[in-house]
């Protein structure tokens, strides 16, 4: 937790990262808000249960109560949230299961999970290949995944980065070297995994029955203007479907790593979302 602010932000991290990622982000919020980061249930250094039959252990309710017991004991009945990528998806499941906890959202890069699976097509399926792979039975997926940690890490960023682009205080070698160290760790491949396997069971029978009502929290989305999102999808229109406040544009020159690869800009615009619904 950094700095103190009458407001509270918090920060939900992505595939295949941790806490670490909003290093370029974090800093700046906490001038004026209090700032909450935290590794996600088999990310990063939180626990790594293994995975029950019915995928439930990293179901998205499951990783939101987490993040629910978190700000409670931390003595925060309400807050902001932010989540980049698998981030997205848990603070997506916190606004159903928490509405009058969460005072805005700020989803980077995403659109809903079922949404994705329901639009699938040749170019989907290639540019997103990893949520096929994942959701196969163990160990299948995580023995391949595991294999070459490093390998998996470094050629992540570069196919979700713009080519010539990357910069080294984007993704700083010694956080890279975290994600590293996290992914050979066959307890992480494992639990990601079974967050990937949990969307496609549990996830998408909790998120079918939720889809009858539309979520009230104001929601800014934000994706990559070259990024695969913004190629394929109307995120705007899409996220209407489920929610009645959304506002959201492409950020210019970036791709699917938006708080990492414009940081300055994610702080700009959350500050303004923030400072509307405070």
């Amino acid at each position: 937790m950094a700095g103190e602010g009458s407001e509270v932000v918090l920060l939900l991290h992505g595939h295949p990262e941790s806490h670490l990622m909003w290093h370029g982000v974090a800093p700046k919020l906490a001038e004026d808000y209090t700032v909450v980061i935290t590794d996600m249930r088999g990310y990063g250094e939180s626990s790594k249960p293994e995975g029950l039959d019915d995928h439930s252990t990293y179901s998205k309710r499951v990783m939101a109560k987490d993040q629910g017991i978190v700000m409670e004991k931390l003595g925060y009945e309400k807050f902001h949230i932010a989540g980049h990528d698998r981030g997205g998806r848990v603070c997506h499941r916190m606004m159903i299961d928490y509405p009058d906890k969460i005072k805005s959202c700020t989803l980077l890069d995403i659109i809903p999970t079922i949404d994705v699976y329901n639009r699938t097509d040749q170019m989907i399926a290639t540019k997103y290949w990893h949520w096929f792979f994942y959701i196969q039975p163990a160990p299948f997926p995580e023995t391949f995944l595991g294999a070459r940690p490093e390998y998996f890490i470094r050629s992540n960023i570069l196919k979700k980065t713009i080519p010539g682009s990357l910069k080294a205080d984007m993704f700083p070698e010694d956080i890279v070297q975290e994600y590293i160290r996290y992914y050979s760790d066959p307890k992480t491949v494992h639990a990601i995994a079974e967050d990937y396997r949990a969307s496609v069971t549990i996830d998408w029978n909790h998120d079918m029955l939720d889809r009858e009502n539309k979520m009230e929290t104001p929601i800014l989305c934000m994706w990559g203007s070259d990024g695969n999102i913004s190629k394929i999808w109307d995120v705007v229109n899409i996220w209407e479907n489920l929610a009645n406040n959304v506002t959201g544009y492409a950020v210019e020159g970036c791709g699917h790593f938006v708080p990492e690869e414009k940081p300055e800009i994610v702080v700009e615009e959350m500050r303004k979302h923030i400072e509307k619904y405070k």
